[in-house]
């Protein structure tokens, strides 16, 4: 098996670490202890015609590749040498008994400060497939974020027909403004924030925005009669993307890091903070002509957004010409992508989505439920308290808030998980976050008068072994949305998901426990709920929060708190000497 690990572009090539069989010989047969060198930094970048220093890992943008076998050890020695606090979170790991190396500020660990190192250690187990790593504080993610490639144990074979070659594909968000300057503007006026200029795959916009060079077009160069496996990543910060490349089809074969039975389509759906692995194969035959693949937002947002497309060139090698000549004078194709608020394409793509609940990978969904939550998730507002009585830039003069169980996070000053370990949560978290809304409503509806949320910083606890059913349930008190909701610590199973108000007596009864699809994240459907299952075997402190950076912002997230169980292999270790003081 040959694997191919796209990373950059130019105008003419696709600039590549070609792993295949050296690398499979190198890792071997055992776990491995794998060590990554991570120096945090200020870059001077060019896109749409302009400059601007932005925050990345070793000079790099997208940042490296962090490559592991399942089993595997990981060490990645993080060095702050920018002007920001940091913090890396290892996005889709399940980190088990490693809750220190989860990442994200003040939940797990205090952030790196200037001048200041961190080495992140933790296992890779039964995982395999495409996760990604990324920054977990304020808006740096917008350049500082990575692939995270998990290869099966040596000699245990994919369960679908081994690609010719892997190419990771991270679609992102480019501004020409500072993107910390652009939310700490937001946060100050009470208003949405300022949406992206571009989007970009692996760091490059594309030829369709005005002022995009040649250079800065993401190309993959493909052979006939092959298949190619795109390790699809979204890490745009507020916008769910359609995908397609025009005139092929993508079989689907992974999402989230976990096998699922594999199905075909011509364009898919991917939220931020999921992955997907797809089967492009390329036609037998060169075909005289190159194609894009092209990527737009999917959203039902009454407000503004990034209303753009972004576009790569996949690109045939043609045999009968040398290697020196090019594609330029060949007819370019663009695939046809649906409405920007197409929820009914995105209700029947995700409803295809199926565990491979096979002998080998089986899906170990619970049966019996211990703890059954139910979790309203929107948008709501706080009041103004502008300076001398001045207005806000949120509906009516107030400001824009986000919230679960009209509980709008707020982040301590002191880590969860260093406060819960000491035994000193006075005054930094309460234990009481509600299991149900407090107010009831009719929640995709006519929207209550009061659309004030409050503020705390509430954890829900959970006993080490609970089996967790929670529904998620949309709200349309400013406008029915979708929001991706991603999990850290655990995998879940999503059981259940529809439109309008979630009915607590008939429809746990449709729901799906024997091939559900299992994720890290996943969209809770605008003017929808979605219901998911997990076993809370991980103990830590875990957050959870809506993967729509604007949203997180504004506070929709909350933590849950999982005790130590009562053998020693369910209790969290203590926190490594170098971890990060507040």
């Amino acid at each position: 098996m040959a694997s191919l690990f796209a990373l950059r572009s130019s105008a003419s090539v696709v600039v590549a670490m070609v792993v295949a069989v050296v690398l499979l010989a190198a890792m071997g047969g055992q776990a491995e202890t794998r060590k990554y060198q991570f120096d945090v930094q200020m870059t001077s970048v060019t896109r749409l015609c302009g400059t601007k220093s932005i925050v990345t890992v070793n000079g790099q943008y997208p940042g490296p590749t962090l490559l592991a076998r399942e089993g595997d050890h990981v060490e990645v020695n993080v060095v702050n040498r920018s002007p920001y606090n940091m913090s890396i979170h290892w996005h889709g790991v399940r980190q088990l008994l490693s809750g220190w190396a989860d990442g994200p500020s003040y939940i797990t660990q205090c952030p790196i400060q200037p001048g200041q190192s961190y080495v992140y250690r933790y296992q890779i187990v039964g995982q395999r497939g495409t996760l990604w790593w990324h920054a977990h504080i304020s808006w740096l993610r917008a350049t500082v974020y990575g692939p995270i490639v998990l290869l099966p144990p040596a000699g245990v074979p994919y369960p679908f027909p081994a690609p010719d070659e892997e190419v990771p594909v991270m679609f992102g968000e480019w501004w020409r403004n500072d993107t910390e300057a652009v939310i700490a503007q937001a946060l100050q006026t009470g208003g949405g924030p300022n949406v992206s200029d571009a989007y970009t795959i692996n760091g490059l916009t594309g030829p369709l925005y005005n002022c995009s060079a040649a250079q800065d077009t993401f190309k993959l160069k493909v052979k006939p009669g092959k298949t190619y496996m795109l390790r699809l990543i979204n890490a745009a910060l507020n916008d769910e993307l359609f995908f397609s490349v025009s005139n092929h089809t993508l079989t689907v074969v992974d999402v989230d890091a976990l096998y699922v039975k594999p199905f075909t389509v011509d364009t898919l759906v991917i939220a931020p903070g999921q992955t997907s692995n797809v089967l492009l194969a390329t036609k037998p035959t060169y075909p005289c002509a190159s194609y894009y693949m092209e990527a737009r937002p999917y959203t039902n947002t009454q407000g503004t957004f990034d209303n753009t497309t972004v576009a790569g060139l996949l690109e045939y090698e043609d045999p009968s010409s040398s290697p020196s000549q090019n594609n330029n004078n060949l007819p370019v194709f663009a695939p046809t992508l649906p409405p920007v608020n197409d929820t009914s394409f995105v209700a029947n793509y995700t409803a295809k989505l199926r565990s491979l609940a096979s002998a080998e990978y089986p899906a170990a969904v619970p049966r019996d439920v211990d703890r059954r939550f139910f979790f309203t998730v929107g948008l709501g507002t706080h009041p103004c308290a502008g300076a001398n009585g001045t207005s806000c830039q949120g509906p009516n003069g107030s400001r824009f808030a986000a919230s679960i169980n009209n509980v709008s996070f707020v982040l301590p000053t002191t880590a969860l998980l260093q406060a819960h370990f000491a035994g000193r949560s006075n005054g930094v978290y309460a234990t009481n976050f509600p299991a149900f809304p407090l107010t009831l409503f009719n929640y995709t509806g006519t929207p209550p008068n009061n659309t004030n949320v409050t503020n705390g910083t509430k954890v829900a606890v959970l006993p080490f072994g609970t089996t967790v059913e929670l529904v998620l349930q949309d709200t349309s008190i400013l406008g029915a949305e979708s929001h991706p909701l991603h999990l850290h610590g655990f995998n879940f199973f999503v059981v259940g998901q529809g439109f309008g108000n979630f009915d607590p007596a008939n429809d746990p009864g449709k729901f799906n426990l024997v091939d559900p699809v299992e994720r890290n994240t996943v969209g809770v459907p605008a003017g929808g709920w979605v219901a998911i299952r997990f076993r809370a075997d991980n103990p830590g402190v875990w957050f959870m929060h809506c993967h729509l950076e604007v949203h997180m912002s504004w506070g929709l997230k909350m933590a849950w708190l999982v005790l130590d169980g009562s053998l020693p292999n369910q209790k969290l270790p203590p926190p490594p000497l170098d971890l990060p003081q507040c």
